[in-house]
């Protein structure tokens, strides 16, 4: 009896192996759109004079390489008529200005040339507040075994705010990432939570954050309800999310990204 299970196993196994094969997705395949990377941080206590815009497009699904964008011109002009020219340098893709200057609810305005075309976009640079205190608990957590992080900081006084929080976590590859507005907070104390039963003594985690326009968290919102979704990788996005860039000579011809500048709170905490 014992032998015949055995048949019956090795039979069940051949008929699995036996039933792969290879399914070859045809995928249709979009021309290539413009992508523009352009945050523009301001790490508070620096001069931020160092800033990046990077250049890409879009490529087909299964491409494993990411096409960097090495023609293009690219600089940004605040209310002055000053221009901070961004230029390429070793990584391509990648165009670097070495002289900016931020200044807080300055507007600034971006330029790309690129293929003949010109994409634009103007911002504001974003006030950020600063971390006041952070506290821990070690029995946070639905079932109460995690440690609980708390970054506290004061809302931005008399004005309708958004922010954009992060927190990199030494046991994750990628940053958690979220949105939060003052909605039910405002001119009051406020607070990024963070939870994790992998953290212990010694480690360190990094919170940072930064002041962002109504346009860019709901931007967020989509991106990161999208990133979140469990509905596989094939699944369908509900519409195609557009930033705030225009291009003025071609406005079908959209470029996907955001254009955003504001100050960029870092804080690090070490469990304890």
């Amino acid at each position: 009896m014992k032998q015949f299970k055995y048949f019956l196993f090795a039979i069940l196994v051949s008929l699995l192996f036996g039933c792969e094969k290879v399914v070859d997705v045809d995928l249709n395949t979009a021309p290539p759109r413009l992508v523009i990377e352009a945050s523009i941080n301001w790490l508070r206590d620096t001069p931020g004079n160092i800033q990046a815009v990077k250049l890409s497009t879009t490529t087909n699904y299964f491409s494993e390489e990411i096409p960097p964008v090495t023609n293009a011109e690219v600089f940004i002009t605040n209310s002055e008529g000053t221009t901070f020219t961004f230029t390429q340098i070793d990584q391509p893709g990648l165009y670097i200005c070495a002289d900016f200057v931020p200044v807080v609810n300055e507007n600034y305005t971006l330029t790309v040339i690129y293929n003949g075309e010109i994409y634009t976009s103007t911002e504001p640079l974003l006030a950020t507040p600063e971390v006041t205190r952070v506290e821990q608990r070690n029995d946070g957590g639905i079932l109460g075994d995690e440690i609980e992080v708390k970054f506290f900081y004061n809302d931005i006084p008399n004005e309708t705010n958004f922010y954009f929080l992060g927190i990199i976590d030494p046991y994750k590859v990628i940053p958690e990432y979220g949105v939060l507005e003052d909605r039910f907070f405002e001119n009051n104390e406020m607070f990024g939570l963070y939870f994790s039963e992998e953290l212990k003594t010694g480690d360190t985690l990094t919170f940072t954050m930064n002041g962002i326009s109504q346009n860019y968290f709901n931007y967020l919102n989509i991106l990161l309800s999208q990133a979140g979704n469990n509905a596989g990788p094939f699944s369908t996005p509900t519409s195609t999310v557009r930033g705030n860039i225009i291009n003025q000579t071609n406005f079908d011809n959209y470029a996907l990204g955001f254009f955003r500048l504001s100050q960029t709170e870092v804080n690090e905490y070490i469990i304890e």
